[in-house]
């Protein structure tokens, strides 16, 4: 594994890197020094991408700046193992999601369903149907995107799959995704018995005795056709003056897509919780991490305060706090599915409101 580059640090991997932020016009010239400007530039191209910004180049930063050089037309984009990646696969998404061909989410991950869009395009338009998107496939997709354009059929496809669940919980399929923290898993547990009592299907990526790696725990989710992920976790920070919770969603502007799902359900999160708690509002973000990006699920990570912060150990390993979060969640995950009408104002709806509005079958 690649050791992370960081302020100081030299060699032919600085100069690979440093290479890729000139073309991307963050850095006036290559270098083989990781130097401030080096640095600073590593800043502002994490941020723009929706990563952790830490101004480290890591093993995600190196990934996403490999991505981030392909333009549609550089090369044949088609089905592979391991699968193709970068922004010119992220484009093809977009421009076949804008003119109504399914292919899932907008990822930059060419999988199989990007495949099958290519081919039903490819048939439409009476071209070589190969799934394989070449010079004569682009050429097709730019006249047609000159006659098709604007709409949002992703957006669409979330509301009716929403709408046709209906409101109730019973026979939803939710993944949560706990942190190895007793405290977090304790909270896990109580929410894990709170759903199942409403006769949803609940599956957990970790055991009190198990670890999984990240991709797996995504393999998990996914393999178990998620309505929806909940990933559950603390902060930390290099001093305990950080505190407060956050909420983050799959969303990358450097693409111009983000889970519209996904986005609804952190923010009626991160209003539940701030409404019942005293936990400072760090509010909501669209971040492009793994487990918010590979899950075909909506996904959202919530960092339930600092365990660096002792305000926030405090809170969190209280067990009336964690019941309050626990009420916080269940109100949020039910909000999610109620429609306008059936809404409530913020930090007003109890569980046992909604089981006599009866929203539970």
């Amino acid at each position: 594994m690649t050791p992370d580059l960081t302020y100081g640090g030299s060699g032919d991997l600085v100069l690979q890197v440093t290479n890729f932020l000139t073309r991307l016009n963050l850095l006036k010239s290559e270098s083989r020094v990781f130097d401030a400007t080096v640095e600073a530039a590593v800043r502002e191209f994490q941020q723009a991408r929706g990563l952790t910004v830490t101004g480290i180049v890591d093993a995600i930063t190196l990934r996403s700046l490999d991505e981030a050089r392909w333009k549609l037309g550089d090369r044949v984009l088609s089905l592979t193992t391991p699968a193709m990646r970068g922004d010119d696969v992220a484009a093809l998404q977009v421009q076949l999601s804008e003119m109504g061909f399914n292919c899932g989410r907008v990822n930059g991950i060419f999988g199989s369903e990007t495949e099958s869009a290519v081919m039903e395009f490819q048939k439409s338009v009476g071209g070589k149907v190969d799934g394989r998107c070449g010079p004569a496939t682009i050429i097709a997709i730019l006249r047609l995107k000159k006659i098709v354009s604007g709409g949002a059929p992703n957006q669409l496809r979330d509301a009716a799959i929403r709408a046709e669940r209906g409101p109730a919980l019973a026979g939803k399929v939710i993944v949560i995704d706990p942190s190895n923290s007793p405290a977090i898993f304790d909270l896990t547990q109580r929410l894990e018995g709170r759903l199942i009592a409403l006769g949803v299907n609940v599956f957990l990526t970790r055991t009190a005795n198990s670890d999984p790696k990240e991709l797996a725990r995504i393999d998990i989710a996914n393999e178990a056709k998620a309505d929806l992920v909940i990933s559950l976790h603390q902060d930390s920070y290099k001093n305990e003056a950080a505190h407060g919770v956050a909420t983050y969603f799959y969303g990358s502007d450097s693409h111009g897509v983000h889970s519209i799902v996904g986005e609804r359900f952190a923010t009626l999160v991160q209003r539940e919780i701030c409404a019942r708690t005293d936990l400072l509002n760090c509010r909501t973000h669209a971040k492009t991490w793994d487990l918010l990006r590979l899950t075909k699920a909506p996904t959202v990570r919530i960092e339930l305060g600092y365990e660096t912060n002792p305000g926030d150990v405090k809170r969190v390993s209280d067990p009336t706090f964690r019941e309050t979060v626990v009420e916080a969640l269940m109100v949020a995950i039910q909000r999610l599915y109620l429609s306008a009408e059936n809404d409530a104002k913020t930090g007003t709806l109890k569980i046992s409101d909604l089981r006599r509005a009866g929203v539970r079958k």
